[in-house]
């Protein structure tokens, strides 16, 4: 496991330039009109949804009795939001979904770094970890359920299943990404095992990490729905198919909206949290100047 590492450009080696003639129209650099379009390109996207999904009944693509239109799920979420049972299903969804990144998290880094410091455990773990993280975890849904019925357990064992692998993996390549000369430098300075982990190891892999967990979250958000449409544990997904047994199209499509605007929120937080954590790395600090 290898990965190509990118070098930072030093800031001490910089040339001075000489300062521009007039003053700079922040108002239109590169970077705002950059963002600007992209913002233009995401709200006509949106509109184009929208719209196909508005026409789509009209022009015979779908029966209408099964897609209600969007102002009227529009309508039902703004309902929904004001029930309790709405929000006590986000709040076991969400439950499940911290829970589940918080276990694979822990276990993921502990086995990682176990492993990854060691050759003797990489050769040994190698094939078994290839044969068993490709195994879809969906698949353990008949093993959950036989083991621990309709319960939380069971919807953990499915996020934990998968969203580990994830983890492991990428606090694996972080560690194999570490600098060679670096470790003989570790070495010839004789640090301890605890100081080569805070300042060797854990600055190399804390950017593969949080590649993991950002992934893992959404994996987590996507297991738990699943989990509870198809064991029917409480949460989101099971009021999603209770909307869909009782015939409430619109509610189910509203909630169907919603797990897809938690997405969204999640991938932003991880997102705005990655780059603070990571000002000092390279890969964030170049994507802050583009």
């Amino acid at each position: 496991m290898s990965y190509s590492t990118e070098h930072a450009h030093n800031p001490d080696l910089a040339v001075d330039r000489p300062a521009l003639s007039g003053p700079v129209d922040s108002d239109h650099s590169p970077r705002d009109l950059s963002s600007t379009m992209a913002a233009v390109r995401g709200i006509a996207g949106l509109a184009a949804f929208l719209l196909l999904w508005e026409i789509a009944p009209e022009i015979g693509l779908v029966d209408g009795q099964f897609l209600p239109s969007p102002g009227a799920v529009f309508h039902e979420l703004i309902r929904q939001v004001t029930e309790l049972s709405f929000w006590r299903a986000i709040g076991q969804t969400m439950r499940a979904w911290a829970l589940g990144i918080a276990i694979s998290g822990f276990l993921g880094i502990a086995l990682g770094v176990a492993i990854g410091v060691s050759p003797f455990l990489r050769r040994a773990t190698h094939s078994t970890i290839e044969f068993l993280r490709p195994v879809p975890s969906v698949a353990l849904v008949p093993v959950a359920v036989v083991v621990y019925g309709i319960s939380l357990k069971a919807e953990l064992l499915l996020i934990v299943y998968a969203c580990f692998w994830i983890i492991l993996i990428q606090v694996l390549y972080g560690i194999a990404d570490l600098d060679s000369v670096a470790v003989d430098n570790a070495k010839v300075l004789r640090l301890t095992w605890r100081q080569r982990i805070r300042y060797l190891v854990w600055p190399t892999t804390l950017p593969f990490l949080f590649t993991g967990l950002r992934l893992s979250a959404t994996v987590a958000l996507i297991l738990a729905i699943s989990a509870e449409l198809l064991i029917g544990t409480p949460g989101l997904g099971n009021a999603v198919a209770l909307a869909q047994s009782t015939g409430h199209v619109s509610r189910m499509y509203a909630l169907v909206v919603v797990t897809g605007l938690i997405g969204i929120l999640m991938n932003v937080l991880m997102r705005t949290a990655e780059r603070r954590i990571l000002a000092w790395h390279v890969s964030v600090r170049m994507d802050q100047t583009q």
